[in-house]
C-alpha cells in the first residue's frame, strides 16, 4: 500500500501523489471512503491512475463519480475506459454532452490534423449533467459547481471550502487554457470567468495543469487585462468579438488615402 499525500484535507493530486508527471491534474476528492475522480487525462493513464488508487487503500466500488471539468481530449479520453472499471455515473456540463457522448475529434482537440494529432475518442454515456449553482456531495464535503466558460463553453471549476479546483482558467505562469473557436472558445466570457475568480474569497487555486498554487489577484488581473487586449485584435480570429484595425482600413479605402498619407 501506498502513503497518502494530500495536498489538502480530503485532496489528492495524482501526479503529485505519483511524484511525476501522468497528464493532465487528476484530482481524488474524498471523505472516509466515499471519493470522486475530477477528470482522468488519456486513455494510457488509465490503468495506473487506478491501481495508485487501489494502492491507497480506496475501495474501487466507492467511487461516486467520475467529472469532466470540460470535453478536452486531454481531460476526458480515458473516461469510457475508467467507467468500465469503476461502475460509477459520469457528470459534466450540458454543453460537454454532445462532444462525450459522440467522441467529437474536432471540437475535443482530439484532432488537428495541421499539427499531425490524430487520437481516439472514445465515446462515453453522460449520467448527470451539472450546472452552474449545483453540488456534488462527497461524504459530507460538498462540492459548490461553478460554470466558467471562456476556454471552453463547457468548463467548469468546483469549489470546496477555501479550494477551486479552477480547471483550465488559469495557471501559476498567468497563462490560461487555450482559445480556439474550434472547441467553444469565447474571449468575453473568459473574462468574466476570470473576474468571478479574483473577486472570490477562495485562497488556493488548484488547475487542471502545472502546479497548485495561491490565488493572486495581481497576477489575475494581468491575465484579465491581457485578455481585454485580444477583444480587439485578430489573434485569436473568430473568437475576438470585432477588429477596430477593418473600420480603420475601411475609412481609409472611403477616403482614398495612401500608404504615405
Amino acid at each position: 500500500m501506498f502513503n497518502r499525500r494530500p495536498v489538502f484535507p480530503g485532496v489528492i493530486e495524482m501526479n503529485h501523489q505519483a511524484g511525476w508527471r501522468i497528464g493532465c491534474n487528476v484530482y481524488l476528492v474524498y471523505d472516509d471512503e466515499a471519493w470522486v475522480l475530477i477528470d482522468i487525462g488519456f486513455s494510457e493513464c488509465v490503468d495506473e491512475v487506478i491501481e495508485m488508487i487501489r494502492q491507497l487503500d480506496f475501495p474501487l466500488a466507492q467511487c461516486q463519480a467520475l467529472i469532466a471539468t470540460h470535453a478536452d481530449v486531454d481531460h476526458i479520453q480515458g473516461l469510457a475506459h475508467a467507467k468500465s472499471i469503476l461502475k460509477c455515473p459520469v457528470l459534466a456540463h450540458p454543453k460537454a454532452v454532445e462532444s462525450l457522448e459522440s467522441g467529437d475529434r474536432i471540437k475535443t482537440f482530439a484532432e488537428i490534423a495541421a499539427q499531425d494529432i490524430h487520437l481516439d475518442m472514445p465515446p462515453v454515456k453522460v449520467d448527470r449533467t451539472i450546472s452552474d449553482g449545483d453540488t456534488v456531495e462527497v461524504g459530507s464535503l460538498s462540492l459548490e459547481v461553478w460554470h466558467t466558460p471562456g476556454h471552453t463553453d463547457s468548463q467548469l471549476a468546483f469549489r470546496c471550502g477555501s479550494l477551486l479546483l479552477s480547471g483550465d482558467n488559469i495557471y501559476r505562469d498567468g497563462s490560461v487554457g487555450a482559445i480556439d473557436a474550434h472547441h467553444g472558445s469565447d474571449i468575453p466570457d473568459f473574462i468574466h470567468s476570470l473576474e468571478r475568480i479574483r473577486e472570490s474569497d477562495v485562497e488556493w487555486l488548484l488547475p487542471s495543469h502545472g502546479p497548485i498554487f495561491r490565488k493572486d489577484n495581481d497576477l489575475l488581473s494581468d491575465t484579465i487585462t491581457r485578455l481585454q487586449g485580444y477583444l480587439h485584435l485578430a489573434d485569436f480570429g473568430t473568437c475576438a468579438p470585432d477588429w477596430p484595425l477593418l473600420r480603420e482600413w475601411d475609412q481609409e479605402l472611403a477616403e482614398g488615402r495612401l500608404p504615405s498619407d
